[in-house]
């Protein structure tokens, strides 16, 4: 890999058994020397890999067992192609057509006579610049039948129909929804809304499964390169856990969760499910419910809900006579 730094260009090329770092100036073309720039005195600009392997990971899209991955947005370039040409077509037309245009019929063009400046004869004719008469807004007729005519100017909106459903076509060919590309969302009801998501939902669900095994892969090389070989074991045999693509509401959680509760499902997996809960909430909760599991098998019943009142005037008339005696 390589990036510049004002002046200098640097080059990084990762082997499984070295990292050969490398530098040149940008300006005069200069060649490859061993990197110095940001390196401590006297450390080697190559050196062993630490991590025994290359430090780059692919993430494929829509990977397959034969052939290259494919590009999320090949079958549609032909479509934006398409529109980025219409609207080039609609840009001039719109500088040329988009306003009507003002003819004058029975009349010559403009002129005005060439007068010679020795003798001061009229030797000839030259047609008038039209801009001065276009910034001036002034014309007149002087030939007996004259008139202006007007063209009309030119409808655009056969353009923009066209591109609205070339802009359709992409989003149905991406799963895109098209609320998102044409912006037109008035009086949606939230099921029509989550119907018109669906399909995004679909395919950000098929990503997840696809780059699972990438990110797990990053998350171990992560692990190796700060020394932790169990937890970089750990993850390669783990699983990447991903939140749920789909927006849903408090009670549309709420709902779910109860209704999973009912069948049996243990409670930590109900909690795994709560959006934006991270395990040290969970743990947390694991400790609150084991406190309150032993409280009950004490038979302390009230310390679950705080002390009654009853009991709480006793402890205070108990201390009474000992204030006493403290005071005497």
């Amino acid at each position: 890999m390589t990036w510049r730094d004002w002046d200098t260009e640097f080059a990084t090329l990762f082997t499984p058994t070295m990292v050969y770092r490398w530098q040149r100036p940008t300006r005069e073309g200069g060649r490859w020397t061993g990197r110095t720039a940001g390196l401590a005195r006297g450390e080697p600009s190559h050196i062993p890999n630490p991590l025994k392997v290359v430090p780059l990971v692919e993430l494929p899209n829509r990977s397959r067992l034969h052939g290259k991955p494919r590009s999320e947005i090949a079958t549609v370039l032909p479509l934006q192609d398409a529109v980025n040409t219409l609207w080039a077509h609609l840009m001039t037309a719109s500088d040329g057509l988009a306003l009507p245009a003002r003819a004058v019929l029975g009349m010559d063009r403009p002129v005005r006579e060439i007068v010679d400046p020795e003798s001061g004869e009229v030797v000839g004719e030259e047609d008038l610049p039209l801009d001065r008469f276009r910034s001036d807004r002034l014309l007149w007729l002087e030939k007996q039948g004259a008139q202006i005519a007007e063209f009309s100017a030119a409808d655009l909106e056969n353009y923009l129909k066209v591109i609205e459903v070339a802009v359709q076509h992409i989003a149905a060919q991406t799963r895109t929804p098209p609320s998102y590309l044409a912006g037109q969302l008035v009086n949606v009801s939230p099921d029509g809304f989550a119907a018109s998501e669906a399909g995004l939902i679909a395919k950000v669900s098929e990503m997840q499964r696809h780059f699972g095994s990438a990110l797990r892969e990053i998350m171990r090389l992560e692990a190796i390169a700060q020394g932790e070989a169990r937890r970089a074991e750990s993850l390669a045999l783990g699983s990447v856990v991903w939140r749920d693509p789909q927006f849903r509401s408090d009670a549309q959680y709420s709902d779910a969760l109860v209704k999973l509760k009912s069948i049996g499902v243990p409670d930590e997996a109900l909690w795994e499910r709560i959006p934006g809960v991270t395990p040290d909430e969970i743990g947390r909760w694991k400790t609150m419910r084991t406190d309150a599991a032993g409280a009950i098998l004490g038979g302390d019943m009230s310390g679950l809900f705080g002390v009654k009142p009853d009991q709480a005037e006793d402890d205070d008339q108990a201390d009474e006579p000992e204030d006493a005696e403290g005071a005497a």
